[in-house]
């Protein structure tokens, strides 16, 4: 594991190494949002990441890290180191939020950090009142990347923002995370939790990122997941068959087609059919689409690439543990909200109001199965990259032990010097264990099972097996993913024992992460 000790000799060991040893590293988590997990170049993408490709190179890729399929508890399993059931720290979950909920920068001030945030929040509680972070910059409003209404800076309301001001959230973003940078004292280790908006719809992007994309999705979805498959197998982040897309299967949320074609035009598609199958008016507007979802991917790089740049400047880069990875997989939602469609605009301008749909969302999930809000592994996978100079020797490396998001506040604290076994007093244990161990070597992480249930949507993952179901009254499935994370080959009938008892535990746990949770005294934090 790496202790404090660990740590202190490997960076003394890294000819790297630009800035004096400090006793505890920094620590930055990169929070994408509905990025896939085959949308970066470093995990088989033809969308420009130099960024993350160059983190990837000098740190270690994960193959698979789960998140719970959603924004809001994945927000909180980062955060907080429990799943959402447990805790219902999320705007998904109903039900107390036990006073025993703390978050990352309460673990990490008592051993000297201080800590940031920017950006999407979706939790109930303010970032600085109620969570402890020395700084924050909130962003409230997910629909508006050029012009959002409401945003925070250190839990204070800022004015909404004008068109004629230049905002582009994604840029923002990054304009907040170095001020802050720059004002930290290097005496202090810094702990940052930067979670950008992109590539979260609507698509809105700047005309400059969108031209670099033109023509580069021409020949389809189709074309485009088989593509990334052959590239994912050569990297070795995969040894998985494709899987096949599924129309029928779409957010039961969504606007309703002829709505949705009646306000957009003939061109948008509403189910993951065959590209072959689509008029050419189909085509050269859902290439489009995918355009702009890259162009989002692309500005969002870029701005990360300004963020390094400043540690780079504050000779911190080598002392920073960063994490990179998505809330869950890319979107098959369709929806049409707040200020609505203009038809007439420019795709991708504040006025537009477009969503990726289901055949684009299955090409950045490749090569998994569905997408966000399902458990099943393309709702659920994310990339993750890990870098730090300092602390990670093995470079350029996969790795392929299974993690969850509820594993990063562990981790951080064991990084941190501290106990990550221990939650605190009155709190029940974490939900996961530091991860860290696989910054060192290869290996498993030692652990009973994965848990996953968002809107009745639900899977336990136990070794390589995983039971996964999609829906409230849907059976039970169960796949081997030593030979099948693509969830092509239902083996329940094979493996009755098995699957009923993960049933068993997932029922169990289940309903003693709500008894838990209701039993607990409510939370008084500083809410929202």
């Amino acid at each position: 594991m790496l202790t404090r000790r660990s740590w202190l000799a490997s960076a003394a060991a890294s000819s790297l190494a630009a800035a004096p040893s400090r006793a505890k590293p920094n620590l930055l988590v990169i929070l994408a949002d509905d990025m896939g997990f085959a949308d970066a170049g470093c995990y088989g993408s033809n969308i420009q990441t130099p960024h993350l490709d160059r983190l990837a190179a000098g740190g270690l890729r994960f193959s698979q890290m789960y998140s719970t399929a959603r924004c809001g508890p994945s927000r909180n399993c980062i955060q907080t180191g429990y799943y959402a059931q447990q805790n219902a720290c999320e705007v998904m979950t109903p039900g107390n939020i036990p006073a025993w909920t703390k978050f990352a920068p309460e673990h990490l001030k008592p051993l000297g950090y201080r800590s940031y945030h920017v950006d999407k929040w979706h939790i109930k509680f303010k970032p600085v009142a109620g969570a402890g972070y020395d700084r924050s910059y909130c962003l409230l409003d997910q629909d508006r990347f050029f012009t959002p209404k409401q945003h925070l800076l250190d839990d204070r309301p800022l004015p909404a923002v004008k068109p004629e001001e230049g905002f582009y959230a994604t840029r923002a973003l990054a304009d907040h995370a170095v001020r802050m940078l720059k004002e930290h004292n290097a005496a202090d280790p810094f702990y940052m939790y930067l979670a950008f908006t992109a590539p979260h719809f609507p698509l809105h992007a700047l005309q400059e990122d969108i031209d670099r994309y033109q023509d580069a999705f021409a020949d389809g979805w189709d074309a485009a997941r088989e593509r990334r498959h052959a590239r994912l197998k050569r990297m070795g982040l995969v040894n998985c068959p494709l899987s096949a897309l599924e129309p029928a299967m779409r957010p039961a949320w969504n606007t309703k087609d002829a709505e949705l074609i009646g306000q957009i035009g003939p061109g948008e598609v509403t189910a993951a059919v065959p590209w072959s199958s689509l008029t050419p008016e189909q085509k050269k507007f859902q290439r489009l689409k995918m355009a702009i979802h890259a162009a989002m991917i692309t500005r969002m790089d870029t701005e990360l690439g300004r963020v390094l740049d400043q540690l780079k400047a504050m000779k911190a880069l080598d002392d920073t543990m960063i994490l990179f990875v998505s809330d869950n997989g890319a979107s098959s939602e369709q929806l049409i909200r707040n200020d609505g469609h203009d038809p007439n605009t420019r795709p991708g301008s504040g006025a537009s109001h477009l969503c990726l749909g289901p055949g684009w969302a299955g090409a950045s999930n490749t090569p998994f199965r569905l997408h966000k809000s399902w458990v099943h592994e393309g709702g659920i996978s994310s990339p993750m990259i890990a870098h730090w100079p300092a602390g990670i020797r093995d470079k350029g490396k996969i790795r392929h032990t299974p993690t969850h998001f509820v594993e990063v506040v562990p981790t951080l604290i064991d990084l941190a010097g501290g106990n990550a076994q221990s939650a605190g007093e009155g709190a029940p244990p974490f939900a996961g264990r530091s991860f860290a161990p696989a910054f060192e070597k290869h290996g498993t992480i030692q652990r009973e099972w994965l848990y996953f249930n968002h809107s009745n949507n639900r899977a336990l993952r136990m070794g390589e097996w995983k039971i996964v179901a999609a829906g409230k009254d849907a059976p039970w499935e169960m796949y081997d993913l030593r030979r099948d994370r693509g969830e092509q080959k239902n083996v329940i009938a094979e493996h009755p024992a098995k699957a009923q008892e993960m049933a068993a535990i997932w029922q169990r746990q289940d309903a003693d992460f709500v008894r838990s949770r209701e039993a607990a005294p409510p939370s008084s934090k500083a809410k929202l």
